[in-house]
């Protein structure tokens, strides 16, 4: 029983261990350095929004909303430094620094994504509706204020955070250990986290307990919007340029890789250590393909198929 219990909590690190042995074989640049840091960096967005979503799944909710946040975050962020803000009517223009602009599309991810918990909690909205409501929100809000066009140009200063390296390492993998040591304290020592888990795994019973469910649910929601808008900076910032696109299936690849992770759907169990292993299996996944010449179009089959399996496994471990 012991040994099968530490099968399935080691499963996905297995899993990567396979993978990238098989890809070893069959790729002759899969363990170069250079190739090795590029999987680091693509995947330090995926972990973002993937670690913010982690919370909100063991929550026993979902967040559909991440990728369309993270397009919005992420041209508010170029717009403000490439436009700022004009206030006519005054003969005023408010210029942005790169941190002034950054710490803009955080808040803006962030009032976005506690809007999302606003009407969960207060219309009792499945999370599932609200968040795909604000998908297309947040992605016409994208679209209308780049007026379909990319952001271009932003500026070394604000190209450094995405493609900049600090001591031999990528800033972005900076980036993501940060996060990693945050949300790993936050769900281990903090009563948050006790409450997070609580009313995923019963919330009336939390309720009972004196848990504050509603407040606890927007804020999820709300770190959630917040990973999504770290993530758009580190796009925009990475192709110097904002996408009205940007993010598209995105909030996708993060429950794939939640799953993989051994969190469970239905709410109550995971870890954020679990979802960074899940997210190294994608990155890693998504990095193979493209070495192996793999058509776009098979890369979403496989994709597809790996969510699959990784939902049959979550379901098939619940039974056991």
């Amino acid at each position: 029983m012991i040994k099968a219990d530490v099968l399935k909590k080691s499963q996905s690190l297995l899993a990567l261990f396979v993978l990238m042995v098989l890809l070893t074989i069959f790729t002759d640049s899969f363990l170069s350095t250079e190739n090795m840091w590029n999987v680091l960096r693509q995947v330090s967005i995926n972990l973002c929004l993937s670690v913010g979503m982690t919370l909100v799944i063991i929550s026993s909710g979902i967040d559909l909303s991440v990728g369309a946040i993270l397009a919005f975050s992420g041209a508010v962020c170029a717009g403000l430094l490439k436009w700022g803000i004009p206030i006519e009517a005054f003969d005023l223009w408010i210029g942005f620094t790169v941190l002034g602009a950054v710490i803009a599309a955080a808040l803006v991810g962030y009032l976005l994504g506690w809007f999302n918990g606003w009407v969960i909690t207060k219309f009792t909205v499945p999370p599932f509706v609200a968040t795909l409501a604000m998908l297309t929100i947040a992605r016409g809000m994208s679209y209308l204020y780049t007026q379909g066009k990319p952001i271009s140009n932003l500026g070394e200063g604000f190209e450094f955070i995405g493609s900049g390296w600090w001591l031999g390492i990528p800033v972005p993998v900076w980036i993501s250990i940060g996060v990693v040591l945050i949300f790993v304290f936050i769900t281990k020592k903090t009563s948050l986290g006790r409450f997070i888990y609580a009313i995923g795994g019963n919330e009336r019973a939390a309720l009972l307990s004196g848990v504050p469910v509603k407040k606890v649910k927007r804020l999820v929601y709300a770190i959630s919007g917040l990973m999504a808008a770290i993530g758009g900076v580190l796009i925009t910032s990475r192709l110097n340029s904002a996408q009205p696109n940007a993010g598209m299936s995105y909030e996708l690849d993060a429950i794939a890789a939640i799953v993989i992770g051994g969190t469970s759907l239905s709410g109550g169990k995971g870890s954020v250590m679990g979802t960074v292993l899940g997210v190294l299996l994608i990155g890693v996944l998504n990095n193979g393909l493209v070495l192996l010449n793999v058509s776009p179009f098979w890369q979403q089959v496989v994709k597809g198929l790996v969510i699959l399996l990784a939902v049959v496994i979550d379901k098939s471990n619940k039974k056991s």
